[in-house]
């Protein structure tokens, strides 16, 4: 039991951190998309 809870711990500091991750990739790919459309356009 001990060692499904190390893994439920970690899933849930993962699920968390994917979360987090999907929720600030789309507020800043407009910057990042910006920036390769300057890159390609020189």
């Amino acid at each position: 039991m001990g060692v499904f809870g190390v893994y439920t711990k970690w899933a849930i500091v993962f699920l968390i951190i994917f979360v987090l991750f999907f929720l600030v990739v789309p507020a800043a790919a407009p910057g990042v998309q910006d920036g390769a459309v300057a890159t390609v356009s020189y």
